[in-house]
C-alpha cells in the first residue's frame, strides 16, 4: 500500500516515457471523439435530461452539449456519453473500458484545480495503471468470466478515482482514503446485460465509475479522513469481493508496464467481442471479393464467454450476427450503420443474419484473454474462404495508426462539432502539453 500510494501521489509530476505520451494522446482522443458522438445516442440524451433537471450549473464542461454543471455531475453525464456505444477503448486483461470512466473523472477534476495539459496527460495514465491493476489482483478476465460482479464498473471506479485524485493533487496519505472511498462505492454486477438500450450499461461501465471516482477525490481533498488501508486488514475490499485475490498484483511493473499502452482501441463501432470477426471478413473479401447474394453461410468461431456476450442481442452494435450481416452488404460497418435500430428488422439484413452461425469453440477458450477468432465463409458456388484472427486491428499486438485513430476521431466529432472545429480539437489532443489550463478546451469540446 505505501509503494501503490506513494507511487499515485508522485503521478502528477512524474515524466512519462515518449511513446506512452503518445499513446495517452490516442485514447484521450478516442474517448473525447466517444463522448462527442454518444451526446447524440440515448444514453447521452438520458444524461443532459438528468444534468438540465437535477445537475444545474457548474464549474465542469458536459462534451458535446452547451451544458456545465458540477464536476460530479459532469463526470457522470459525460461517462455516459463516453459509453452511448461500443466505441470506446478497452482492456482485455481486466475485462474493462479504462477511457469511458477514467477521462471523465480527469477532465472534470482538473477543470476545477486548473490543471495544465500534460497534467491531464499524466492523470489520466495513472487512472489506467489503477483500475486496471484492482481487477488484475481480483483474478482479470478469469474471475470475470466467473463473477456475476462487473469488472468494468469496479476497474472504471478506481481509475476514475486515481484519476480525479491525482488531478486534484492529494498527497500519499490522501490518496489512500480516496483509494478507500472508491472501493466504499465499488459496485455493478452483469445484469447489465440484459439491458436492451445501453442505458443502464452506459451507467456501470461509465457514468457511476466516473462520478464516484470524482466523489472520492474531491471527499478526500475537502477533508475526510478514511481507512488507511482498504486492500489488507479485517473486512478489506478484498476479502468482500475476491478472496483468491493477489493484492501484490496491484503494484506488479507499476511505473515499467504501463496499462495504456495494453489496451486496445477499436477500429469498428461495435462490441469487443464483434472487431475480430468484422476483421476476417474484411480480410477474406481483401482477397476473394463477393457480394452478399453470393454468400450461402458464415461461420463465426468464438471462446463460450466471449460468444455469450453478443449472441443475438437486441442492441445493434453489440448484436454479431446484425454486424455481421450489415458487413455482408455494406462492405463496412459505419458508426451510423452500427446504430440504426430500426434496420435489425430490415428483410434484406434478416436474409443475411440467418446466414449466420455462431459456434462457441472450446479451443479458442483455452486463448484468453486474447480473443482469436475463426470466421468460415461459403459461397453458393461451393468456395470456402477462411481467415483466422489473432490479433485484432486496434490491440497492442495490431495497433492503428496516428492517421487511423485521427480519421476514426474525425468521423465521430465532425457530425455534432462541425469538420473545422473537430480538426482543431484532434490537433490540440496531440499538442496538448502547450495547454496551460486545460479549461481552455471547453470551446472546443461544446456545441456553439
Amino acid at each position: 500500500m505505501t509503494t501503490l500510494a506513494t507511487y499515485m501521489s508522485a503521478a502528477r509530476t512524474r515524466a512519462l516515457p515518449e511513446d506512452v505520451i503518445e499513446q495517452v494522446k490516442y485514447h484521450l482522443l478516442d474517448t473525447v471523439a466517444a463522448m462527442v458522438s454518444g451526446s447524440e445516442l440515448p444514453p447521452g440524451q438520458a444524461a443532459q435530461r438528468h444534468i438540465r433537471e437535477h445537475g444545474g450549473t457548474g464549474t465542469a464542461t458536459v462534451v458535446g452539449t452547451a451544458l456545465t454543471a458540477p464536476p460530479i455531475d459532469a463526470a457522470l453525464a459525460n461517462g455516459m456519453m463516453a459509453h452511448a456505444d461500443e466505441t470506446d477503448d478497452s482492456h482485455n486483461a481486466s475485462r474493462s473500458h479504462p477511457g469511458c470512466a477514467v477521462v471523465p473523472a480527469a477532465l472534470a477534476a482538473g477543470e476545477i484545480s486548473g490543471i495544465d495539459g500534460t497534467g491531464l496527460l499524466r492523470s489520466v495514465v495513472l487512472g489506467y495503471d489503477i483500475g486496471t491493476r484492482v481487477v488484475m489482483a481480483m483474478g482479470g478476465a478469469a474471475f470475470s468470466y466467473e463473477s456475476s460482479l462487473s469488472t468494468h464498473s469496479i476497474a472504471g471506479t478506481f481509475g476514475a478515482a486515481a484519476a480525479a485524485s491525482c488531478a486534484v493533487g492529494l498527497d500519499t496519505r490522501r490518496m489512500r482514503w480516496a483509494l478507500d472511498y472508491a472501493a466504499q462505492q465499488s459496485s455493478g454486477i452483469t445484469a447489465w446485460r440484459r439491458d436492451t438500450d445501453h442505458i443502464e450499461k452506459a451507467f456501470v461501465f461509465a457514468g457511476k465509475p466516473a462520478r464516484d471516482g470524482v466523489t472520492a477525490a474531491l471527499l478526500v481533498q475537502s477533508g475526510w479522513n478514511g481507512v488507511d488501508d482498504i486492500f489488507s486488514g479485517p473486512d478489506n475490499f478484498f476479502a468482500a469481493y475476491a478472496p483468491k485475490a493477489q493484492p501484490d498484483r496491484l503494484i506488479e511493473k507499476l511505473g515499467a508496464r504501463y496499462e495504456i499502452s495494453e489496451t486496445d482501441i477499436k477500429k469498428w463501432s461495435v462490441g469487443s467481442p464483434i472487431q475480430g470477426p468484422l476483421d476476417a471478413v474484411e480480410a477474406i473479401r481483401g482477397k476473394t471479393p463477393f457480394e452478399a447474394d453470393q454468400v450461402k453461410k458464415v461461420t463465426v468461431h468464438l471462446a463460450p464467454s466471449v460468444a455469450d456476450v453478443v449472441d443475438n442481442r437486441d442492441i445493434p452494435d453489440i448484436c454479431l450476427q446484425h454486424m455481421i450481416a450489415v458487413m455482408l452488404l455494406d462492405k463496412t460497418v459505419s458508426f451510423q450503420a452500427a446504430h440504426d435500430k430500426p434496420r435489425m428488422k430490415d428483410a434484406n439484413v434478416l436474409k443475411q443474419r440467418a446466414k449466420v452461425d455462431l459456434v462457441r469453440d472450446e479451443e479458442l477458450a483455452k486463448l484468453l484473454p486474447s480473443r482469436e477468432t475463426v470466421v468460415d465463409i461459403e459461397l453458393n458456388d461451393g468456395t470456402k474462404l477462411s481467415e483466422r484472427v489473432s490479433a485484432v486491428r486496434g490491440t497492442p499486438r495490431n495497433p492503428m495508426s496516428r492517421d487511423e485513430v485521427t480519421d476514426k476521431a474525425r468521423d465521430l466529432i465532425s457530425p455534432v462539432l462541425g469538420r473545422d472545429t473537430a480538426m482543431h480539437l484532434i490537433d490540440t489532443v496531440f499538442d496538448l502539453e502547450k495547454q496551460a489550463d486545460i479549461r481552455g478546451l471547453r470551446k472546443l469540446l461544446q456545441r456553439g
